[in-house]
């Protein structure tokens, strides 16, 4: 599946579901704004509260083994976030996701970018397939 153009990463229409996350004081930083780790941490809830909303986790746990993220505005608390999430690719055992954090009512991204799990054994931390009510939410989020 072809990948969209950087300005289509950025703009809502590109993902496929949203998750509202909701700031806190300690989320800000020394300057002011909120610090760039966070960012993960809200990408990171968004997609696991989809899958476990879907019921899709089993036994199988995802690791996140890439991720990259560009930055293009700040946000501070008490700004609310929309988290964006979107597949761009379903393996055997992994799963490539797309995310943009919006500020709740801005249509253009603050933060784009990407990460991938691959799932492996809870007991041998082995790759092992994706379970079929995984992969057909992952699938559904394709776009």
């Amino acid at each position: 599946m072809p990948k969209p153009d950087e300005g289509a990463l950025a703009l809502r229409s590109t993902y496929r579901a949203f998750h509202m996350v909701s700031t806190r004081w300690a989320d800000n930083d020394q300057y002011s704004h909120i610090n760039n780790a966070k960012f993960y941490e809200f990408v990171d809830s968004a997609v696991n509260a989809h899958l476990l909303i879907a019921d899709a986790l089993d036994e199988s746990i995802g690791l996140v083994v890439d991720s990259g993220c560009r930055y293009t505005s700040a946000l501070k608390f008490p700004d609310v976030i929309e988290v964006g999430i979107r597949v761009t690719r379903v393996g055997t055992s992994s799963v490539e996701y797309g995310f943009a954090v919006f500020k709740r009512g801005v249509e253009t991204a603050a933060a784009v970018g990407h990460f991938v799990h691959v799932y492996v054994d809870a007991a041998t931390r082995r790759p092992k397939p994706l379970p079929a009510k995984l992969r057909a939410v992952v699938e559904n989020l394709q776009g």
